[in-house]
């Protein structure tokens, strides 16, 4: 670490900063890398917060160590078990056997599962806490924000939450641990594309830890990814408080699968009507370019949804299938949709993506055009309808 990362007088980050691996949970992207965050409070006691990836254990526990400055570790705090931020208990315990392992109930069988660890023990309960000297750690349930064993810590001296995944964000921490050190605006898309693919499935329990801890006078956010909060605390949580409603802005995200480019033709000529109806905010994706995760962050941003996709195989094509598929298992809510198609025979992708709009039950837009071949001026038409029904339908809801 060479230089200390105070985040108080007693209380420093010890994390890793990870710019080798492509592919976060061997499927989304990280383009500009990912930071694991742990944390050290020095006190009467000693507790690290939270772990982190092995692949960056070495440099991780170097930085413990240089902390430490030949001290041994009372407590590790356990919020998360997910093997990102777990990945490195059993380095832990290896050396400092007599540190005690802090969980609730749901912790202590996934640590066993993962990892052979099952002596030292310390069960905490909702409320429950711990005094290290200066410093007390209040304990509160969390669960499914994003896993069934997610609690959070809060350090009432100063204020601080540990807040394991939520406010969390792709991308490494360069020159800073600080949000009002970094350059937001460089992260902006990786702390909301980090909220759609990784938290975003689980907006209910969301609210419930917003409103659980809504309460708690806090002065600085440590999650476990991306940047610590001190400066745009309110902001991130207005954030998460929006995403996890599923409000979204007036716009539409276009996604279109096409062999031979007809199915883009009719998805450029949708875009063009929208624009000439008033709306602005228009994403146009190709389904096999761009990665589900910046679509769906996407999605999460704006309420109109206009999918499109060649037949392929008597079926939607293979790519658009898998973003519905993501689509569906997410309960993604309160978009209005259109969808439509081409073939060249029996077809098949306009069929799967009706009974995609029958699973995920947002409203429709009635208008479904599906080419023969290349599209033709009647063609045309209908996409010209369905924008025409689109944008009339998101004037109204944000008018």
């Amino acid at each position: 670490m060479h230089n200390k990362n105070n985040i108080t007088e007693k209380i420093y980050w010890v994390g890793t900063n990870d710019r080798r691996t492509h592919i976060f949970e061997n499927y989304w992207p990280l383009p500009k890398g990912v930071a694991y965050n742990s944390y050290v409070i020095v006190d009467e006691k000693v507790a690290i917060v939270d772990t982190v990836e092995k692949g960056t254990m070495d440099e991780y526990l170097d930085n413990i160590e240089e902390v430490l400055d030949g001290r041994k570790a009372d407590y590790l705090i356990v919020n998360h078990m997910e093997p990102d931020h777990s990945g490195s208990i059993r380095s832990l315990v290896e050396r400092y056997p007599e540190m005690k392992i802090v969980g609730n109930k749901k912790t202590f069988p996934m640590l066993e599962r993962y990892y052979g660890v099952k002596d030292n023990l310390m069960e905490v309960r909702e409320g429950d806490s711990i005094d290290l000297g200066e410093h007390k750690l209040n304990f509160y349930m969390v669960p499914m924000l994003h896993w069934p064993e997610t609690m959070v810590t809060f350090e009432s001296n100063n204020g601080i939450l540990f807040s394991g995944d939520a406010f969390g964000a792709f991308g490494t921490l360069d020159g800073s641990i600080f949000d009002d050190e970094l350059d937001l605006d460089y992260l902006e898309e990786e702390i909301s594309r980090y909220y759609s693919n990784i938290v975003g499935k689980y907006g209910r329990p969301t609210q419930n830890a917003l409103k659980k801890l809504g309460g708690l006078e806090i002065k600085m956010i440590c999650a476990t990814h991306g940047p610590i909060w001190r400066t745009h605390i309110a902001d991130i949580v207005a954030k998460y408080d929006k995403w996890s409603q599923y409000k979204t802005d007036e716009g539409c995200v276009i996604v279109y699968s096409s062999m031979y480019g007809n199915t883009e033709k009719m998805a450029d000529n949708i875009a063009r009507h929208l624009v000439r109806k008033g709306i602005k905010k228009i994403r146009i994706h190709d389904s096999s370019k761009t990665h589900p995760s910046y679509i769906i962050n996407d999605i999460f941003r704006y309420r109109g949804v206009i999918l499109g996709s060649c037949a392929y195989n008597g079926d939607v094509f293979p790519t658009m299938e898998t973003l519905i598929n993501e689509l569906e298992h997410m309960g993604v809510k309160d978009h209005v949709l259109g969808v439509f198609g081409s073939k060249s025979w029996g077809g098949g992708g306009l069929k799967r993506l009706n009974k995609f709009a029958e699973n995920i039950k947002w409203e429709t837009i009635e208008v479904t055009p599906e080419a023969l071949c290349a599209p033709g001026q009647e063609d045309f038409d209908q996409c010209e309808a369905l924008a025409d029904g689109m944008a009339k339908r998101l004037k109204e809801l944000y008018s």
